[in-house]
């Protein structure tokens, strides 16, 4: 009978320390890692081809690289180091999954499968604000992470408001202090729009003021097209009569030289594509400059329109003049070019790149998808 007793007392025992043990492993959990040297200046100045990373980075501040994993937003610098660092400072949630993640200044803003947006002080990864939103899809970043910090779902900003979609769900929330500022319900079909220079949230059945959530009027009627976006901050739109109009104002303006279907706004200009190569032309419609042979249109920075060559040559051409300001080859060190581009980001001075493999699948997570595995290059662009 004793033997029987401490049997079960074992039993019971064991018992408790695996519900203990499981307890720890999967109970939720948030790990934080801050900084511990302090904020880094402006790199030096300097331009090409300066690193190659295994993860898509979001440049902050000019002086971060913010990466986005499955369960962990991190950060690294300098911007132009040539690989991936020891990571700066570190955030960590289990078991809720990153979702998206956005940035404004020093002001990281995540979000998160379980609907928690948590705002980091990109100088210290310390939290800055939390608050409570509607479920988030998962991690859909693949390998470098690139779909979630280069187009992010359903996290957008514009004036100062963090703007979140789910469904037919949309919310504002202040970009300083996390509070919510509105809610409402809109039509299906408004489940993941885009913002604009002007601070508005515009999807497919209407545009609404990013700080106040209220209908924008004088818009033209819709579906709207994105034009020019970095982040999802979009300078231009065309309507739904394909009309092209800037967007950097609280009323859009009209701009006849944007109607051309897959034509662009880059450095202040109209960026057509041809079969014979790119037109461009100022806002009033006035043709300035054409540059022959077939290329990919990537953006600007303020006086510089970006194009990639088929061989994976950079060029920026001087946005009044067309003059070939600089170009050099998308490569770092002996890399060749010979890849396919894959997701890519120009912001704030630098252009990053996936590379994809000659003939890669269209799934993602195939193991031939990516070329290499530092697949992502980062390139300062002068100004």
């Amino acid at each position: 009978m004793t033997r029987v007793l401490l049997r079960i007392l074992a039993a019971v025992l064991l018992l408790v320390a695996s519900a203990a043990i499981g307890w720890r492993v999967l109970a939720p959990a948030e790990q934080a890692a801050s900084a511990i040297t302090p904020y880094p200046p402006e790199p030096a100045p300097t331009f090409g081809v300066t690193g190659r990373l295994n993860q898509a980075p979001l440049i902050v501040d000019r002086r971060l690289r913010v990466y986005a994993a499955k369960h962990q937003v991190r950060a690294d610098g300098p911007v132009t180091a040539r690989t991936m660092y020891t990571a700066r400072w570190s955030f960590r949630r289990w078991p809720a999954q990153v979702s998206a993640v956005v940035a404004s200044g020093a002001t990281v803003v995540t979000r998160w499968s379980d609907g928690r947006l948590i705002a980091l002080d990109a100088r210290t990864g310390k939290v800055s604000w939390r608050a409570d939103g509607p479920e988030a899809p998962g991690y859909a970043g693949h390998r470098t992470g690139a779909a979630t910090v280069w187009t992010p779902p359903g996290l957008r900003l514009a004036g100062g408001a963090v703007v979140v979609t789910q469904g037919q769900d949309l919310s504002g929330y202040a970009l300083s202090t996390g509070q919510r500022l509105w809610n409402i319900t809109v039509p299906a079909g408004c489940a993941d729009g885009f913002t604009t220079e002007g601070g508005a949230y515009v999807c497919a059945t209407g545009a609404y003021d990013a700080v106040t959530g209220r209908p924008v009027s004088g818009w033209p009627a819709g579906p709207y097209e994105p034009v020019g976006c970095v982040s999802f901050v979009c300078p231009a739109f065309r309507d739904g009569s394909g009309h092209g109009w800037l967007a950097g104002g609280a009323v859009p303006r009209r701009v006849a030289a944007l109607d051309a279907p897959g034509s662009t706004f880059a450095a202040g200009v109209v960026v057509a594509t041809t079969d014979a190569g790119i037109s461009v032309a100022s806002v009033d419609g006035t043709r300035l400059w054409e540059r022959p042979g077939m290329v990919r249109v990537l953006g600007g920075t303020p006086a510089t329109v970006l194009v990639l060559t088929p061989s994976n040559t950079l060029e920026g051409l001087d946005a009044r003049t067309g003059v070939l300001r600089y170009t050099y080859p998308m490569a770092y060190g002996t890399d060749d070019t010979h890849w396919k581009p894959g997701l890519y980001q120009v912001f704030d001075g630098y252009l990053a790149m996936e590379r994809l493999s000659p003939e890669a699948p269209e799934d993602p997570e195939s193991p031939i998808y990516y070329l290499t595995l530092d697949t992502v290059l980062v390139t300062v662009l002068p100004y």
